[in-house]
């Protein structure tokens, strides 16, 4: 559970099934281009979540906000998804994806505060040392927010469906901006 300005975050385990007509609006959306699923129909989503459901190393979330669902957020071991062969990873490193859910009335700082509850529950758990992050480099905003947050880009890959900006963001450095932030320093 993270509790911001905005509110009272908390994240439960996704359901493939039960999540997926939601999951679908969601990566439909033209908001999220990014995340490029903008074809898929119902069964695309429901294959592809179940897929994540029965890895491993990789996992779903549904992020909601004041207990109503307000956020996708995936975390994978990057030594086994995603980022297998592009980077030497580090003990305790965890790779990370979120999507906010479109809505018609948004709320200043609501994303921001949705990757903060994002990033509290990655470094909740003491065997994460650093996030990992892979977006595509044409993706300014999520770029900035990154920053916001304490990610460092390291450099450009090369991805099977993107160009991405490998970004890590240690549990100091997301500690200290977040400690700044909530003070009210601008980061």
């Amino acid at each position: 559970m993270s509790t911001t300005g905005i509110g009272t975050f908390t994240i439960r385990p996704l359901d493939p099934l039960k999540d997926a007509e939601l999951l679908h609006s969601w990566v439909t959306h033209p908001k999220a281009a990014y995340w490029m699923m903008q074809d898929a129909k119902l069964q695309d989503v429901e294959r592809e979540y179940m897929r994540i459901a029965a890895h491993e190393h990789h996992h779903a979330y549904i992020g909601l906000h004041e207990g109503r669902p307000a956020f996708l957020m995936e975390k994978y071991d990057p030594r086994y998804v995603e980022l297998t062969g592009l980077y030497d990873p580090e003990p305790g490193d965890v790779g990370m994806h979120f999507l906010v859910a479109p809505t018609d009335r948004p709320v200043h700082g609501f994303t921001r505060a949705v990757i903060t509850a994002v990033m509290d529950e990655l470094f909740a758990d003491p065997r994460t040392r650093r996030v990992v992050v892979e977006p595509d480099v044409g993706n300014k905003a999520v770029h900035a927010l990154n920053e916001a947050v304490g990610f460092v880009p390291v450099r450009e890959i090369d991805k099977p469906e993107k160009r991405a900006l490998l970004s890590f963001c240690t549990r100091d450095r997301f500690l200290k901006r977040h400690s700044l932030a909530a003070r009210g320093v601008a980061v």
